[in-house]
């Protein structure tokens, strides 16, 4: 099965795009405009892309962002959970949640580069950015908060630049896209939120 999802599906400037990378970006977009509108069928498609990555970032050696994946995957399993029916109810991240969130992630970003790098890993400080931004990001996203979106704004802008520099030229169009889609997040689940402080 892992050698069919390996096969090139089709070469775009001498980039080799396989089954699997195609396969993984594609359910990934689905999954994340769907998060921009807050339906809860957001996650199973969550879930199923970041398991289709996870293998495509290991072959790459993208070790944080593979590691990432299964961040992504435990907490699809927890929004599935938590989140009603209806979907989310974008809400505003108090002071001190904005200032545990950010201090917690510089911290543990500062802290967890060196193991990154004393496993081979190809990128240290934007793979770790992309990693800890992520799971910091989740969390607020799974607490539907809107703050989450302005999170994964600049994860996906950092890993976009990543993958462009280290070869992967249809993952990092993908997380260009996702940067686009990022902001449509942002602005909906604002404007949500404060509707409901009305």
């Amino acid at each position: 099965m892992l050698e069919i999802l390996r096969t090139v599906l089709f070469t775009a400037w001498s980039y080799q795009v396989t089954l699997l990378e195609f396969t993984a970006a594609i359910t990934s977009l689905i999954a994340v405009y769907l998060g921009t509108t807050g339906r809860k069928v957001m996650w199973p498609w969550w879930i199923a892309s970041s398991a289709l990555y996870a293998l495509w970032f290991f072959d790459a050696k993208y070790y944080g962002s593979f590691a990432t994946q299964f961040i992504f995957i435990a907490f699809g399993i927890w929004g599935l959970l938590s989140w009603k029916q209806t979907g989310a109810e974008p809400a505003t991240l108090s002071l001190k949640g904005r200032t545990i969130a950010v201090g917690a992630f510089a911290l543990c970003w500062i802290a967890f580069a060196p193991f990154l790098k004393s496993i081979g890993a190809v990128a240290i400080w934007s793979d770790t950015f992309g990693l800890l931004g992520s799971l910091v990001a989740q969390v607020i996203m799974v607490k539907e908060k809107w703050e989450s979106w302005i999170l994964w704004f600049a994860v996906d802008i950092v890993l976009t630049i990543q993958y462009f520099r280290g070869g992967a030229y249809f993952t990092s169009l993908v997380y260009l896209v996702f940067t686009a889609i990022a902001i449509l997040g942002w602005l909906r689940w604002y404007r949500n939120a404060q509707r409901s402080l009305r």
